[in-house]
C-alpha cells in the first residue's frame, strides 16, 4: 500500500525537488548579485517585457542613462563605462529571469498534474501556500531593488537583504519539506524526541547564524578583518560596541556582527557533533542512521569555506568561496530539515 502511494506521488515529488535544485540557483544568483554590486543595475520591473535585455545600442545607453540617475552611480560607479553597466546589468537581468524560469516550470506541470489528475486533495492547501510563497519572495525582491533606486541610498540594506534571503530559504524548506512527504516511505520515521528537539534547536540557531551571513554580505563586512582564528590579532575586538546601542551595534557594526557570525559557526558545530553522537541510538538500519553524517561533513566543509573566504578578502571579497559558503550553508540546513523530518513523530 505505502509503495504503491510513493509511486503514483513520484512524478509531482521529482517536480517539487527540481524545485528545490532551481531555487537553490536563485539563491545563489542574488549572492553574486549582492556581491558583484549588480542589483540595482536594471531600474525598471517589467514582468513580461523585462525578460529580454536591452536589443540595441540606443537602448543599452537608455538603461544606462537612468542607472546613472541613482546614487551607486553618482558616489561608487562614476567610472563606469557602457562596457562596466552591461557586466554588472547581466547579473541582476539573469536573477531575474531565473525567477521567471522558475515560475513557468512551475506553473506549466502544476497544470499538467491537474489535469492528469496527480494532485490529490491532501495537496491542494500545501499547493496554494507553495505559491503563495513564491509570490511573496517575488514581490519582497522587487520592493527591496526598490528601496535603493535613489539619490541617497549607495546599496540596498543589509537589513531589507536579509529579509529577502530568509523569505526564500522559508520557501526552499517548505518546498522541500513537502517533497519529502511525497517521497519518503513512512516506515523510516522514527520517534526520536531527544534527537528531535536537539535538530529544533540546531535548526533555529543555524536560521540566526544565516541572518548574519546575510548581514556579513550585504555589509562584505569579511574585509573589515580577515584573519583567522584571531580577529586582526584580537579574540575580543575592541570595536564592538561603538555605535551607541546594543542593538545598533549588532545589526550594523561590521566587527560585531562577524564575532557573532563566527561565535555562531563554532557553537553550531558543536551542537551538530553531539546530535551526530546521539543519532547513533536510532534503529540500526533506519534511514536517519545511515544519513546521521551528513550534518557533520556538511558542517566541516562549510566552517572551512567560511575561513578560506575570510583569509581571501584581502581588497575585495573572493567570489568562489563566497559563494560555495553560501551553497553549503543552504545544503546544511535542509540536511537538518531531512533529519527533522524522520524523527518527528508518526502521529504528527
Amino acid at each position: 500500500m505505502e509503495k504503491s502511494r510513493l509511486q503514483q506521488q513520484r512524478p509531482v515529488a521529482i517536480w517539487l525537488y527540481i524545485g528545490v535544485g532551481m531555487l537553490i540557483v536563485q539563491v545563489l544568483l542574488g549572492g553574486i548579485t549582492r556581491l558583484t554590486g549588480s542589483g540595482l543595475s536594471i531600474t525598471e520591473w517589467k514582468p513580461i517585457m523585462g525578460a529580454l535585455p536591452p536589443m540595441t545600442e540606443a537602448a543599452w545607453q537608455a538603461a544606462f542613462d537612468k542607472y546613472k540617475e541613482i546614487a551607486q552611480y553618482q558616489y561608487v560607479n562614476r567610472h563606469f563605462t557602457l562596457s562596466d553597466f552591461k557586466s554588472i546589468y547581466f547579473w541582476e537581468w539573469l536573477h531575474r529571469n531565473w525567477a521567471r524560469f522558475i515560475g513557468v516550470v512551475f506553473a506549466v506541470p502544476f497544470v499538467y498534474f491537474l489535469i492528469k489528475k496527480k494532485i490529490d486533495r491532501s495537496m491542494v492547501q500545501p499547493m496554494i501556500i507553495l505559491f503563495l510563497l513564491g509570490a511573496l519572495q517575488g514581490a519582497i525582491g522587487w520592493l527591496m531593488v526598490q528601496s535603493g533606486l535613489n539619490t541617497e541610498d549607495l546599496y540596498v540594506s543589509h537589513i531589507r537583504l536579509a529579509v529577502h534571503f530568509i523569505a526564500a530559504l522559508i520557501l526552499l524548506c517548505y518546498t522541500y519539506w513537502f517533497a519529502l512527504k511525497l517521497s519518503t516511505d513512512k516506515r523510516e520515521i522514527v520517534k526520536a524526541p531527544g534527537m528531535r528537539k536537539l535538530n529544533l534547536w540546531l535548526l533555529g540557531v543555524l536560521t540566526l547564524q544565516l541572518i548574519f551571513g546575510a548581514f556579513m554580505a550585504g555589509l562584505h563586512a569579511a574585509l573589515v578583518a580577515n584573519t583567522w582564528p584571531d580577529i586582526n590579532g584580537m579574540w575580543w575586538p575592541s570595536a564592538m560596541f561603538t555605535q551607541g546601542s546594543l542593538l545598533t551595534d549588532i545589526t550594523h557594526n561590521a566587527i560585531t556582527i562577524q564575532f557573532i557570525h563566527r561565535g555562531l559557526a563554532y557553537l553550531i558545530t558543536i551542537l551538530i557533533v553531539i546530535w551526530w553522537w546521539k543519532a547513533s541510538e536510532a534503529p540500526e538500519y533506519s534511514l536517519l542512521r545511515r544519513i546521521r553524517y551528513l550534518p557533520l561533513l556538511l558542517v566541516l566543509l562549510q566552517v572551512m569555506l567560511g575561513v578560506l573566504t575570510l583569509l581571501g578578502s584581502q581588497v575585495k571579497i573572493p567570489l568562489l568561496q563566497a559563494i560555495l559558503h553560501q551553497g553549503v550553508g543552504m545544503l546544511l540546513l535542509l540536511s537538518l530539515v531531512w533529519t527533522l523530518y524522520l524523527s518527528r513523530n508518526k502521529a504528527v
